[in-house]
């Protein structure tokens, strides 16, 4: 679970990324990384909550 956590962590960020470096060249595909960021977030949350706060945390 904790590398899946590593993993989902690792692909949020470079998503969030990709958004920020498209914001000022491509707006719909800086939304769309946002989306998918957003959707990975919940992933990682989900997984916190499961696994309990004290195991795994989003930051």
């Amino acid at each position: 679970m904790l590398q899946k956590k590593t993993k989902l962590k690792q692909q949020y960020l470079q998503l969030i990324e990709d958004a920020y470096n498209l914001r000022q060249t491509d707006h719909a595909l800086s939304d769309i990384s946002e989306y998918r960021a957003t959707k990975v977030l919940y992933e990682i949350n989900k997984l916190k909550f499961i696994i309990g706060d004290s195991q795994i945390q989003a930051n």
